[in-house]
């Protein structure tokens, strides 16, 4: 019984969406091919399998269940965090209600609350852009409003993790988001304060596409920071070993 993580999964399994990410470059060949095959020699049904955001291209809950059909059918349990581009996400009541119309059984969100996996107890939120100038943030953003709102998801989470790790005090809390924390040097320090706040030393994160020549894990202030976006690990899950 194993940890897995990949984020940034971009699925477009329904012709409708037609959003494939081939056009983004060689690496992204036949990704979504390439990423069943690999999860499934790897990942077993015992298995969980951390997925933070951006994980379908759908606009709606609806135009979402190929994709979630697609997570539902690959082995293991898989738990879902939200990224900025997955526009489908609703509340977690219509999310139970739809997966319990289509017999969806294998997923479970992250989202203001913690899970307890094997060794672990995994924790997170989304994040936001680490600086109101990056240029990819979108034209009349409440970057204040949003940056506050992410670092109180963030500690209703970790509270939440601290509550199981009371009954399992040898597990670690590790982090789990879809921006990354810290970039080029530049950290989003509300999200950081509240990591080292709670005493984290692993988060992963997604979000960053095409730079294949980063390191895929830093330092920053004690914690340790790594990159599982889905094309920088050549779409093959990324296991995570007890620290």
């Amino acid at each position: 019984m194993s940890l897995f993580t990949i984020a940034d999964l971009h699925l477009s399994t329904l012709d409708t969406t037609n959003k494939s990410m081939e056009v983004f470059g060689k690496r992204w060949t036949d990704y979504t091919k390439r990423l069943e095959q690999s999860w499934r020699r790897l990942v077993t049904d015992e298995d969980t399998v951390v997925i933070p955001g951006d994980i379908s291209w759908a606009l709606s809950l609806e135009e979402s269940l190929s994709d979630l059909k697609f997570i539902d059918s690959l082995p293991g349990k898989k738990i879902l965090g939200k990224g900025n581009h997955d526009f489908w996400w609703c509340t977690m009541n219509k999310h139970r209600a739809f997966f319990e119309k289509h017999g969806i059984a294998s997923i479970s969100f992250l989202f203001n609350n913690a899970h307890e996996v094997e060794d672990f107890i995994i924790a997170g939120t989304r994040g936001w852009y680490y600086d109101e100038d990056a240029s990819n943030i979108p034209s009349g953003t409440d970057f204040e409003k949003l940056t506050k709102r992410e670092e109180m998801r963030l500690r209703m989470s970790l509270v939440e993790a601290v509550k199981l790790k009371e009954l399992s005090p040898e597990k670690e809390i590790i982090v789990f988001t879809h921006f990354p924390p810290v970039f080029n040097g530049k950290a989003a320090e509300n999200i950081v304060a509240v990591l080292k706040e709670f005493d984290i030393k692993r988060v992963y994160y997604g979000h960053i596409h095409g730079n294949y020549t980063m390191p895929g894990t830093f330092e920053y202030e004690g914690i340790k920071m790594s990159l599982v976006s889905a094309d920088f690990l050549e779409f093959i899950p990324k296991f995570i070993a007890r620290d």
